[in-house]
This record gives structure tokens, C-alpha cells and sequence, in this order.
């Protein structure tokens, strides 16, 4: 990628680097990434999502498991992408672990959540990532992420190739 292209996804070419479609695709859009570094990607939480339908009735409430599941998504996105493949419809990430999982504030109807993730290393086909996810600027969830991947690209996920120009 050259320094002139995009560092943003929309949500069609987030679909080309994702398996997940409606309800379970938790990533609207990428913001920003730096291939084999960091991503940045937002979710837009909205009151007509079927899971706040018993999340609470009384207090809508996004699930814990959901956040660290668009968490684990961005950070798929940016594996892929560092690895120059596309998934086929043969392709499963897995996670592998989640470590350090920490809820630090509620996300609700109306909040748009700020995903961070960076890669820390990648090992024998497991890939491990930092992740954060922020609402307003303040902490919401906080965990390590490990995934692996079974399917066509699974040669290529577990040795990356060097993203041009690094």
C-alpha cells in the first residue's frame, strides 16, 4: 500500500476480509491500519440490534462476549490484510485464548465503540493480539487476544509474508 492509498475500509470491502455477515459481522468500519503494526475500527451501536432485545429489556446493555467478538473481527481484518489474502469460503478464524479480559464501563444503544488492536507476535500459526475498545475516549473492555485460522489461507496465516515497503 502506497502512501497516497486509503488507510480506511467501508463496510463492502470489510466483507472481502470477513466471513461474518448479518447479525454476527460487528465491524461497520476501518479508520485507519498500518499492515503487520495496528488497525483502528469503530462499531456503531444502535438500539434496533436483536441482542438488546433481552440485554436488558430495562437497561440495554451491549454483551461482553460481543464486544470481544468485533474486537476479534478488526483484528482478522488486519491479519489478512498483512498477509495479502482473502478469505474463501473454506476459511474459520478461531479463537486460540483470551487473556486479561477487563469490562470497564457499559456500551449501550447510541455509543460508537473505538476498536484498537495490535498485533504482538505471531507463533506457530497462533496469532496474538492487543486489544482495546473505547467509547468517548474512556476504556470500555480491554483484553489479549489469540486466533488461528483452518481453511484455504491457513498456510499463508501461519507464515506471514512482510507487507511491502517494511
Amino acid at each position: 500500500m502506497t502512501t497516497t492509498e486509503s488507510k480506511t475500509l467501508d463496510i463492502n470491502q470489510i466483507k472481502e476480509y470477513l466471513p461474518h455477515r448479518y447479525p454476527m459481522l460487528l465491524v461497520d468500519r476501518v479508520v485507519d491500519f498500518e499492515l503487520g503494526k495496528r488497525i483502528t475500527a469503530i462499531k456503531n451501536v444502535t438500539a434496533n440490534e436483536e441482542f438488546f432485545n433481552g440485554h436488558f429489556p430495562h437497561k440495554p446493555v451491549m454483551p461482553g462476549v460481543l464486544m470481544i467478538e468485533a474486537m476479534a473481527q478488526t483484528a482478522a481484518i488486519l491479519s489478512f490484510m498483512t498477509m495479502n489474502v482473502k478469505p474463501d469460503a473454506n476459511s474459520v478464524v478461531y479463537f486460540a485464548g483470551i487473556d486479561g479480559a477487563r469490562f470497564k464501563r457499559p456500551v449501550e444503544p447510541g455509543d460508537q465503540l473505538k476498536m484498537d488492536v495490535e498485533i504482538l507476535r505471531v507463533a506457530r500459526g497462533i496469532w496474538k493480539y492487543k486489544a482495546v475498545g473505547s467509547v468517548d475516549g474512556k476504556v470500555a473492555l480491554e483484553a489479549e487476544l489469540m486466533c488461528t485460522i483452518r481453511g484455504a489461507a491457513e498456510t499463508q496465516m501461519a507464515r506471514p509474508e512482510q507487507p511491502a515497503g517494511q
